[in-house]
């Protein structure tokens, strides 16, 4: 390929990546990619195992019906054969889900949604982790009631947080047990365009990463930006996590994200533009850092998680409210300046090391707007 892409995945090296893959390369962890569907490009060569499609459309799950699906593909595990994107965790498997509608990386408007088929079908799969790298301001009570039995099923699930930078939520980032993802750029700002609300637990880039423009997978465009991306690199960081611990469980890989998780106020006070922090999988693969804890209890809620005998199996029983998902130790309140947390690891490692973005205010087009935390529900 002609272009040099992976000059442009500048978050490699800020996650220094190099020295991940030395510990960890996500092998013998497989995420579901629940979204357009995914083609077989040379960057995903040996890493796509067979997957679904849900859709009413012609094709199967490797029809990718808008190169979103793909582009999450390779930013989580791709090789970078061929001049393609290189996965943050290269060693990992995908099992690809073919949706319609918003699942293509945009907000639907539609009354319908198929989500529900994908995630279930990805709950009863091998994969360990499900990214969702879409959302829609619509709440549907078989999609929660498909979250909940993924839930049951010991799944990690992530979703994007969405693109409008205002205060609205979507689902399935809204709902219980998904982790809502923001976006960030290369200087650890958080995206303009990037949701803030009560759903936003972590952040990883998504400013500036690049994708396959379009479905014809002809070319990629470098300066794209998403919470899509950002939800796909966070997937990623779970997979290397949960590669180098195969024995712990969602929770406990979710819980060291989060002790890990670069920020620079109280860990029981998240801000509702980057949750805990942004993911660094590097303090725990490298440094030994972050307590797993108790095996099954959620670690944002502090309850004890459903399990596949109390996970319900039948559609629309979502006992979990919508966007409940905010603990009852939360405070309100401004954050305070930000702090240098310097890692040794080496590498250009600035974005995930210095907390420049998270400032008592952030300058969001051209307005400032209060840091707030998230208040108790």
């Amino acid at each position: 390929m002609a272009q040099d892409i992976q000059s442009q995945q500048w978050y490699l090296d800020a996650m220094s990546a190099d020295q991940i893959w030395k510990v960890s390369t996500g092998k013998g962890i497989t995420v579901a990619v629940v979204d357009s569907g995914v083609s077989e490009t040379p960057s995903l060569q040996g890493r796509l195992l067979p997957g679904r499609d849900v859709t009413p459309q012609s094709g199967d799950a490797n029809d990718d019906t808008s190169g979103h699906g793909t582009s999450m593909a390779e930013l989580i595990a791709g090789s970078g054969k061929g001049g393609g994107i290189k996965g943050l965790a290269p060693g990992a498997k995908i099992i690809p889900y073919r949706v319609s509608g918003h699942s293509a990386g945009e907000s639907d408007t539609k009354s319908t949604d198929d989500s529900e088929k994908g995630i279930r079908a990805a709950a009863d799969s091998d994969a360990r982790i499900i990214n969702m790298s879409f959302g829609s301001p619509y709440y549907y009570d078989d999609v929660a009631a498909a979250v909940k039995y993924a839930l049951g099923k010991g799944k990690l699930l992530f979703a994007a947080v969405g693109n409008e930078g205002k205060t609205k939520e979507e689902y399935p980032a809204a709902l219980h047990g998904v982790v809502g993802v923001a976006a960030v750029d290369k200087n650890g700002t958080v995206g303009k365009f990037s949701e803030h609300n009560s759903t936003v637990d972590l952040a990883a880039p998504g400013v500036e990463v690049p994708t396959w423009c379009d479905k014809t997978l002809a070319k990629y465009c470098p300066d794209t930006q998403g919470t899509s991306q950002a939800t796909a690199l966070a997937s990623a960081s779970a997979a290397l996590i949960w590669s180098a611990h195969p024995d712990w469980t969602a929770n406990q890989v979710l819980r060291v994200m989060i002790d890990t998780a670069g920020r620079s106020w109280a860990k029981n006070d998240p801000s509702e533009y980057l949750g805990y922090g942004f993911a660094r999988p590097t303090r725990n693969l490298l440094h030994g850092e972050g307590d797993p804890g108790p095996a099954d209890v959620d670690p944002i809620t502090n309850k004890k998680t459903p399990t596949a005998s109390t996970a319900t199996s039948e559609p629309g029983d979502a006992s979990q409210a919508p966007g409940d998902k905010t603990p009852s130790d939360k405070s309100g309140g401004q954050t305070s300046a930000a702090a240098s947390d310097k890692d040794d690891s080496g590498g250009n490692g600035q974005l995930w090391t210095i907390i420049g973005a998270v400032a008592a205010v952030v300058v969001i087009g051209g307005a400032v707007f209060a840091f707030t935390r998230r208040r108790a529900g």
